[in-house]
């Protein structure tokens, strides 16, 4: 991409990201708690983008950046991109509970490995950070009534330890009481719709069972079919510019097997959880259902606390969209 064209994107997502700012109050702003399995794959890497474009745009206020991998490289790389976007103070916690799941990057050449080499990090080892119940149990309450989305993109072992989780020394309530009265919606990249069997759920189908099954707010599913449709990182691999570890890691992944670029679903689930699905997507309430082995299962019915969602605009669209945010740029 030539440095022109660079420019007329830059153009392009300031017009998309700051229509009427002055519009945004805080009171409108989305409290978001990120849950990422960030490691094994790198569309993580460009949701973390997307969120932190929109931060700079005024939609949302990131309250938390967790991890459900107990990968010691994830919480340095979290740190990484939250530093690089003048955010390094984001509260950061990991999965500690027996469910949690490791997982690694599975390139040759690890892009969890690079992005700690060339970029400065405090927290030197995932282990060395918070407990993601007490981040998740400290935050939630100081933050108004019904007010917080939790933004899942990886496993729900965290979230199973947070419904389990008893009253402490941030607050007497349990985690179910805590997540009802505080949590206004969670929006989770889990699933195949109508039925199918998807990583983020069958990765720890136990926990996945419990949340859904005992989670007292409604959920928000953007299924697998939903980021399949979408391929971004060819612009962000592109870019003219240098230190910037959202091009590092497209760039670095792409070049070991994917030169099209990669499907994008924590992309897109980033988004509707920050901007909301209408009109991107339609939805259908009903109830999913999870067995031993991780498989889902859908019934349609109009009371169900669960939404699927169901492509509306076309993919190609999402597609422009989301990495036209992915190329953000942070304000110096």
């Amino acid at each position: 991409m030539t440095k022109i064209r660079f420019i007329l994107y830059s153009f392009l997502l300031l017009l998309l990201c700051g229509c009427s700012l002055s519009n945004i109050t805080n009171a409108d702003k989305v409290r978001l708690i990120l849950d990422t399995d960030l490691g094994p794959d790198y569309d993580d890497v460009g949701a973390m983008a997307v969120m932190h474009a929109l931060a700079d745009s005024g939609y949302v206020d990131i309250l938390a950046t967790i991890s459900s991998n107990k990968s010691e490289l994830t919480i340095p790389c979290i740190e990484i991109i939250n530093t690089y976007f003048k955010r390094p103070d984001i509260p950061l916690g990991v999965a500690k509970g027996e469910s949690a799941v490791t997982l690694e990057c599975p390139h040759n050449k690890k892009w969890t490995e690079v992005l700690p080499q060339k970029y400065t990090h405090r927290i030197a080892k995932s282990s060395d950070a918070p407990d993601a119940v007490k981040v998740y149990r400290s935050i939630l309450c100081t933050q108004p009534d019904n007010s917080v989305t939790i933004c899942t993109i990886g496993a729900f072992s965290n979230l199973k330890e947070l419904l389990q989780s008893k009253g402490d020394e941030f607050s007497p309530e349990t985690g179910v009481e805590l997540v009802r009265r505080k949590v206004k919606q969670l929006v989770s990249m889990a699933g195949i719709f109508p039925e199918g069997r998807e990583y983020n759920v069958y990765c720890d189908a136990s926990s996945s069972s419990f949340v859904v099954s005992h989670w007292p707010t409604d959920i928000i599913f953007c299924g697998f079919e939903i980021g399949y449709n979408i391929i971004t990182g060819r612009r962000v691999s592109r870019m003219p510019v240098e230190n910037h570890p959202i091009k590092d890691v497209f760039l670095l992944s792409m070049s070991q097997g994917e030169p099209q670029g990669r499907w994008s679903w924590d992309q897109a689930t980033v988004w509707v959880a920050i901007k909301g699905y209408t009109p991107y997507y339609i939805s259908e309430r009903g109830v999913i259902s999870v067995d031993s082995e991780g498989n889902n299962t859908w019934r349609a019915t109009r009371t169900g606390k669960h939404i699927r969602l169901i492509e509306s605009l076309p993919a190609k669209e999402m597609e422009d969209l989301l990495e036209q945010y992915m190329m953000h740029c942070p304000k110096h």
